[in-house]
């Protein structure tokens, strides 16, 4: 199996705990659907306002060929979108993770324990994970403006720009995720980049894999708990340590 192909398996991994602790997996949704609900009503302010904003942006264009002027609105339009979405998918993580915080740290340490092994005594405190997140969230932005900015290609800018967000945006998903396993045992920033970026392909395809669900109506709300299984179940194989995923699919 190739290594993005099994990185976005730990995504599908992660829902066999619904078997295992539904109700626990179930609480886990709820600090998800709450930043979703804040998300959305974001995105709807951007779309309703979208036309007004775009031609406002481009007011050299106002004498352009009617075909030639739509085509550049449409792009920018679709970019700016594009751009709020690798934002908002960036920043839905940090955000969701440090609000939920000690809902994910029971599915982290429920996961550990059913893996088996030593379950590491600490995990990331509010304090540090609130911090993490903020530094995310400025990462997301600036690739936010990097997307925009790619986008402004002639022709492929818009497909470039989208497939550069996915990546980019996937990449720092899956840094968030497995902060917590390992950062409880004992590995900083530093050490934690250097380790994922030995797996790169691996936790692109984690990463990438979540990022596309987030995508689905209401599938970051079901995916986040999963994802915090994924992460955890990724962090053993990063560390070089066992990996049971049948562990995970008992009754």
């Amino acid at each position: 199996m190739g290594g993005a192909a099994r990185g976005a398996s730990y995504v599908g991994a992660g829902f066999a705990m619904w078997r295992r602790r539904p109700g626990l997996m179930l609480l886990g949704m709820v600090p998800a659907l709450v930043v979703l609900l804040v998300v959305l009503g974001a995105l709807v302010a951007l779309l309703l306002h979208l036309p007004e904003l775009v031609t406002w942006a481009t007011p050299f264009a106002d004498d352009w060929a009617d075909a030639l002027r739509s085509l550049l609105r449409v792009g920018l339009g679709v970019l700016l979108v594009v751009a709020f979405l690798v934002l908002t998918s960036v920043s839905f993580t940090a955000v969701t993770l440090t609000v939920g915080e000690p809902f994910y740290e029971r599915i982290w340490r429920a996961t550990e324990t059913m893996l088996g092994g030593e379950v590491p005594e600490s995990g990331l405190s509010f304090w540090r994970s609130a911090a993490d997140s903020l530094v995310l969230v400025l990462v997301g932005l600036l690739t936010a403006v990097g997307v925009f900015v790619v986008g402004l290609l002639p022709l492929v800018g818009a497909v470039v720009g989208a497939l550069v967000g996915l990546a980019v945006s996937g990449w720092l998903l899956a840094g968030e995720l497995l902060a917590r396993p390992l950062e409880a045992r004992g590995m900083d920033r530093h050490a934690r980049r250097d380790a994922l970026r030995a797996h790169r392909s691996t936790v692109l395809g984690f990463g990438m894999s979540t990022q596309l669900c987030f995508l689905v109506p209401f599938g970051a709300v079901a995916v986040m708990p999963a994802a915090v299984v994924g992460a955890t179940l990724l962090a053993r194989e990063v560390l070089g340590e066992p990996v049971p995923r049948d562990a995970l699919r008992g009754a």
